[in-house]
């Protein structure tokens, strides 16, 4: 007598197609994702990651008017050594900041000062680019001016382009 019961031959192709059919989509399925993460980041990724104040302003000159442009990026050029004096000492206080965390033994009153000293570089920079940007803006075209208050930044451009 067999364990097996007994299947008719197209009861068992079925299961032999189901079987294949599966097989094929998990290998599929496998391979998509290797490939996925098998490759390097992609280039067009990498090119909006660009966290340098400069381009970003470039970018947000490219954006105005012809005139307006050249006013923006003669202003850049005048104010380049505040504007990268003040983002040197916003980065030296982040490093700061780090340090402080991986402290042994751990200074709480030490993490605070650097914050705090943090805190003050980083507001120091902005008002250093905003004054950058109301120098230039103050002897822009209204056109100008009005596309300046307009612009938005890489994240929201791309997410209006998407929708």
């Amino acid at each position: 007598m067999s364990i097996m019961p007994k299947i008719d031959g197209g009861r068992m192709r079925s299961l032999l197609l189901g079987s294949l059919v599966l097989n094929l989509l998990f290998v599929g399925v496998t391979g998509a994702v290797a490939l996925r993460y098998s490759n390097p980041v992609p280039l067009a990724t990498v090119a909006r990651i660009d966290r340098n104040v400069a381009s970003r302003l470039d970018r947000i000159a490219a954006s105005l008017p012809p005139d307006d442009a050249k006013i923006m990026r003669e202003q850049l050029r005048r104010d380049a050594s505040k504007v990268a004096a003040a983002q040197a000492d916003m980065r030296l206080a982040q490093d700061d900041v780090r340090n402080s965390l991986r402290s042994e033994p751990f200074n709480a009153d030490a993490m605070r000062s650097a914050m705090a000293t943090s805190r003050a570089a980083h507001d120091s920079f902005d008002l250093v680019l905003q004054n950058t940007i109301g120098a230039a803006a103050a002897r822009m075209s209204v056109v100008g001016r009005s596309k300046l208050a307009d612009w938005r930044g890489d994240r929201e451009t791309a997410q209006t382009a998407r929708q």
